[in-house]
């Protein structure tokens, strides 16, 4: 299987702030991949890296065999990667159908989903289509931050906390749009603080401590390796 993402003796400040310290981890084209640690352990920071929206980097990053570490934030998103935010940056003046055409599909990637497929995976999000992005609720939004990802064409996915805050049905439903994306081959990498989400989902685990990974195992050895969560993570 080829690697989707392949990260090298990454380094990445914010300012003087040495943030992630020789960071290598590996994602194989088709794999859902969870980065778990606390908060302030360096997902997010990794995440932001990988797209070019840290400060200096050094080291490498490859995407799908190309080396990303030097070029800006919008020639990697045409390497075919969609970063889905925290903070998910839905425009809230403009209507739910305005958000998901608002990005342009990525010349060279592959063809992204059209808008009846977004609306068929996501049913809330049509029921909604003229809504203001503003009176959308915290799920919905979360869904259209992801939907936007997919219509550019982007595989390679990058999910930062997006369970977080939301009501255990809207995390049902996005629990079973990453198991609908895997079986349609996107590459998935999650930064997760919720546990019980995204234990089912993954293929494999890195957990962060300090800038740092300092565990990685695979779905089939969650069993084995909870003790070592539970100190690392208080799971």
């Amino acid at each position: 299987m080829t690697s989707a993402l392949e990260i090298s003796n990454l380094h990445a400040w914010y300012g003087e702030s040495h943030i992630l310290h020789d960071v290598n981890l590996t994602v194989r084209s088709g794999e859902v991949v969870t980065l778990l640690g606390r908060n302030g352990a360096g997902r997010t920071t990794t995440l932001r890296a990988i797209m070019g929206l840290t400060g200096a980097r050094e080291g490498s990053i490859k995407i799908h065999g190309v080396q990303a570490i030097g070029l800006a934030t919008h020639k990697i998103a045409h390497l075919g990667v969609g970063y889905c935010p925290e903070e998910r940056g839905i425009f809230s003046s403009l209507s739910t159908e305005e958000n998901l055409m608002l990005p342009p599909r990525l010349a060279g990637a592959a063809p992204g989903m059209t808008v009846a497929e977004i609306y068929a995976m996501f049913p809330n999000l049509e029921e909604r289509k003229h809504s203001q992005g503003s009176r959308l609720s915290g799920g919905e939004q979360q869904m259209l931050a992801v939907a936007r990802i997919l219509r550019t064409g982007a595989r390679l996915l990058l999910l930062d906390e997006i369970s977080e805050g939301l009501a255990p049905v809207i995390v049902q439903g996005l629990a079973r749009m990453i198991t609908a994306l895997k079986a349609n081959g996107y590459t998935i990498v999650m930064v997760e603080q919720n546990f019980r989400f995204a234990a089912p989902l993954a293929d494999r685990f890195y957990v962060m401590e300090h800038g740092q990974i300092v565990e990685t195992f695979a779905a089939s050895e969650l069993s084995a390796r909870m003790p070592v969560l539970t100190e690392l993570l208080g799971v």
